[in-house]
């Protein structure tokens, strides 16, 4: 004989639920460093770009080497001052006090250091992926291993590790950017930025202009700088909150 209808676990999401519409923008600290910040590290950033391109058409792999570390730098330094830690806008329920009991207080919320750190560990981790990712796409594979590691590297501070920082492992968060479903932020719009301007970079390398900033990966550099720079700053202002993708699920 069937038993009764089991109830519903109120702890579980209901089926049929969105998960990635439970995804919300990563907002900019509201501090007025944080907003002037917002818009120094774009400065800073495209001004290191723009006082080393001749170095990086006379030598790329020297040049990209170089400039490595002050991209991370930078990068660490917007995290820091702008963005909200992974976890940190999670707020747990607050246990009813009993009378004449005072409340503790809580240290909540993760340590930002520890989230730089461990973003950064994740960035150098999947820059190899980055790398195979290029080759697939067209990179040379035999030869050029030293500028696509390091064109792997820049593409991967630029673009994921602000959301590593924002969004830690979270699962779902990255299968809603991995599937373009993410709200567009200055971290999304980062780095859908960088990646479209990185592929349209490799548009001018085969035209047959023979100019010296033709050569191997001079162009997807650039596309990929000014296409971080245009999707942070598209993303966090006219395309905020906004998806490329939505998935409408029905509800019985």
């Amino acid at each position: 004989m069937a038993g009764p209808p089991s109830k519903p676990n109120p702890t579980q999401p209901a089926k049929g639920k969105d998960s990635h519409a439970l995804l919300q923008p990563v907002l900019i600290h509201t501090t007025p460093v944080a907003q002037a910040g917002r818009y120094l590290h774009l400065l800073v950033l495209l001004g290191l770009f723009a006082s080393q391109f001749s170095s990086l058409v006379e030598d790329p792999v020297r040049t990209l080497q170089n400039t490595l570390p002050l991209v991370a730098v930078i990068q660490v330094t917007y995290a820091s001052a702008c963005l909200p830690v992974a976890g940190s806008q999670a707020t747990r329920a607050a246990r009813k006090l009993r009378p004449g009991e005072k409340r503790k207080q809580e240290h909540m919320g993760p340590n930002p250091y520890v989230a730089l750190f461990l973003s950064l560990v994740l960035t150098t981790l999947v820059t190899p992926a980055v790398h195979l990712a290029f080759v697939l796409f067209g990179a040379p594979f035999l030869t050029h291993i030293p500028q696509n590691l390091l064109l792997s590297a820049h593409l991967s501070l630029l673009a994921l590790f602000p959301l590593f920082y924002a969004h830690g492992v979270d699962s779902g968060a990255w299968r809603a950017i991995g599937g373009a479903m993410a709200p567009f932020d200055e971290t999304f719009g980062g780095c859908a930025g960088a990646l479209l301007g990185a592929w349209l970079g490799a548009i001018p390398i085969p035209l047959d202009w023979d100019r010296e900033w033709q050569k191997w990966p001079i162009t997807i550099v650039c596309g990929l700088y000014a296409g971080y720079a245009l999707g942070k700053v598209l993303g966090g202002s006219v395309l905020l909150g906004k998806r490329m993708v939505t998935n409408a699920v029905k509800e019985d």
